[in-house]
């Protein structure tokens, strides 16, 4: 029997095969370009010209290559759904219904292939306690992200009130007061702000805008992503009867894999409990 690797391994070589190149062909064919340039061996379109011949490297390598991360990664991945759902989230695979999708090369053999793994997806996935979690875990805000972006958001204020009283920059100087004044405003709150934001253990859930809820009238607990690149952000959400929660967490003290994981661990816990 194939030895099953982790999701983790599978996403790291994901990385290493698919985005370090991509990276190298996108970035490395306008650098050859300025050095053939500086030696007088191509005119100075050609640096242009080898962005665009960059991109389109970068991305017929992605098409072939991809295609075959995948069918390794979900053949020897147990735990597909969650392997999927890491492989959107850091930028190596397109959600189901992009159009991106469409631009994977992929030969008669690999379409077969993929179409056994996809009969994995029928089986929900295992995971297995972590015993290192305590009995209880409280999750606030984090004091050393929400300081560093209050002073940011300070100095955009002062920058601002600078430019307002010392230039003719009265637009750009007026942006930068206003974004670092309620920026920074919502930041010195989080700072300031010691209640906890989620409260998790083996009976349940309570967070700051939802009251506590046993497992049992929990369902369909996770952290999704919303957005991709900078812009992305990440959520808990369950379901609960007569209601729905949604909570940012990108501020908190906790990372959405840890979160993750302490979810998974008390939903364990709770069920040894009730057996």
């Amino acid at each position: 029997m194939r030895k099953q690797i982790t999701v983790d391994k599978a996403i790291k070589r994901g990385h290493l095969v698919i985005n370090v190149p991509v990276f190298f062909l996108m970035m490395g064919t306008p650098c050859l370009a300025m050095y053939l340039f500086s030696e007088k061996l191509i005119p100075d379109w050609g640096i242009a010209v080898s962005f665009l011949i960059g991109f389109l490297f970068a991305w017929l390598y992605w098409s072939y290559g991809i295609t075959k991360w995948r069918i390794w990664a979900f053949e020897n991945v147990r735990n597909v759904h969650e392997l999927k759902k890491k492989a959107i989230q850091q930028g190596l695979i397109w959600k189901d219904k992009s159009w991106f999708n469409k631009t994977e090369i992929k030969t008669n053999s690999d379409k077969q292939k993929w179409a056994e793994l996809e009969k994995k997806f029928d089986k929900k996935d295992i995971f297995k306690e972590d015993r290192s979690v305590s009995s209880q875990s409280v999750i606030y805000y984090s004091k050393i992200k929400n300081t560093y972006e209050f002073i940011i958001m300070l100095l955009c204020l002062v920058g601002g009130i600078y430019l307002l009283m010392n230039s003719d920059s009265y637009i750009m100087g007026t942006l930068l007061a206003l974004i670092g004044g309620y920026f920074g405003f919502k930041e010195l709150k989080q700072v300031l702000d010691t209640n906890p934001q989620i409260t998790l253990d083996s009976n349940g859930i309570k967070t700051i805008n939802t009251e506590f809820k046993s497992w049992n009238e929990i369902k369909n607990e996770e952290v999704v992503m919303e957005g991709s690149g900078k812009n992305k952000e990440f959520y808990l959400i369950y379901d609960y009867k007569n209601g729905f929660e949604k909570l940012k967490i990108d501020d908190y003290n906790i990372s959405p894999k840890k979160l993750e994981n302490l979810l998974r661990t008390y939903r364990i816990r709770n069920n040894k409990n009730y057996r």
